[in-house]
């Protein structure tokens, strides 16, 4: 996707003098004293500014924090907490700048952050009289929060439309770069893994799926949907009868290009949903009436996993079965270890699926994760972006 990069402006030499406008993904976790938990994402953002600041741009940074209400200020709806935490990493303060719509005191080689951007009238529906003062305050507009790409809103899409120059930060580039690399030029075979609950969440991903890869495997409440399509017995597992339909016909949409939606040959059952309900290992068609299957067998996870190792590209949303009770966790591993054993490059987004990419710590050797949930599965529905379009449209003008 053409759209202009922040590093190319750097290299350009457009950046020295500037003031820069990063919007980044801070969102994250804080426990009830108001203490960060988990600070990936302030540490994903730190390059992007420190580049800025080298560039020798005047820097304002800001981010959403949870879901506040917009025009109502409390405590634990403020950034104060993130802009330490980036100070820390920075080795420098970052001053938190609050009622910032009006005007932003910067000078270049100075950063400051600006207070929860969702605090403003108007940021969730764009709109376009803030997107305009947002964009008023900058010479540059950086757009690097991959989370945010799948919204419209007045600091992603409305401050991009109006400001002198909009590109994609580095973040938000390499989210382009690995997208663009699994679905629009894959090396192929390529292979989808999508598992979760329920087909209903991710029909129509699956849809946009089947016309372009080689392998879709299902997994989780989703794979049951799909062995009820094949006529297999599922007991009393979780599934939508009344998609089955849909399921039949994204195996013959695959089936007619030659492609497959591998079903489970055997299942891992417990007759309970607990932690330490007894798994049993059953051929999928002698499934009984009373069992739930909470995993792949260890026959299916074989053949998965041959696939996996022969692919060309792989990407990667959800786990196979119920991971967080280890008696069910077999088959999402030998899905896990598959991939990072493979040659293939592989791209993996979701909550869930990076929690089992923790769990079995093979973070380096996933070709690239994506950070953002909601705009991961977005893209593999074949939807562009907001961000995307935006940036792309500025960078033709």
């Amino acid at each position: 996707m053409n759209v202009l990069r922040f590093t190319d402006l750097i290299a350009a030499g457009k950046v020295a003098g500037q003031r820069v406008f990063i919007r980044a993904d801070l969102n994250v976790p804080q426990d009830d004293a108001g203490n960060i938990t988990e600070d990936t994402r302030i540490r994903a953002s730190v390059p992007c500014v420190e580049q800025a600041l080298k560039a020798g741009a005047a820097v304002m940074v800001t981010s959403h924090l949870g879901r506040p209400t917009e025009g109502e200020f409390k405590p634990e709806d403020s950034l104060a907490p993130v802009a330490r935490r980036m100070g820390e990493l920075l080795g420098r303060e970052v001053k938190l700048v609050s009622n910032w719509v009006d005007g932003v005191q910067v000078a270049p080689g100075q950063v400051v952050m600006l207070e929860n951007c969702r605090l403003n009238k108007g940021e969730k529906k764009n709109n376009e009289e803030l997107a305009k003062k947002m964009a008023a305050l900058c010479d540059i507009f950086v757009h690097d929060a991959f989370g945010t790409a799948h919204r419209a809103e007045a600091s992603t899409y409305g401050i991009a439309q109006f400001a002198k120059t909009a590109c994609a930060g580095p973040l938000l580039a390499a989210e382009i770069d690995a997208i663009s690399k699994a679905l629009a030029n894959p090396k192929r075979p390529l292979v989808a893994i999508v598992a979760g609950s329920k087909v209903s969440t991710k029909l129509t991903i699956l849809q946009s799926l089947a016309k372009n890869v080689d392998q879709l495997i299902v997994g989780g409440g989703i794979a049951n949907t799909f062995m009820l399509a094949a006529g297999l017995p599922i007991g009393n597992s979780l599934a939508e009868k009344d998609l089955v339909g849909d399921a039949k016909a994204v195996i013959e949409a695959m089936k007619a290009r030659g492609a497959a939606v591998p079903i489970p040959v055997d299942v891992v059952t417990a007759k309970e949903f607990k932690a330490d309900a007894k798994p049993t290992v059953k051929a999928a068609q002698d499934v009984a009436a009373d069992d739930l299957i909470l995993d792949i067998g260890p026959q299916t996870a074989a053949q998965l996993a041959g696939m996996l190792e022969a692919a060309g590209t792989i990407v990667w949303n959800g786990p196979v079965g119920v991971f967080e009770f280890d008696a069910f966790a077999k088959g999402t591993e030998a899905i896990a270890r598959a991939i990072a054993k493979s040659r293939a490059f592989s791209i993996a987004g979701g909550g869930d699926t990076l929690a089992a990419i923790a769990k079995y710590g093979i973070e380096k050797q996933v070709g690239y994760i994506s950070t953002g949930g909601g705009a991961f599965l977005e893209v593999l529905e074949g939807k562009t972006l907001p961000a995307f379009e935006i940036l792309a449209k500025r960078a033709q003008a």
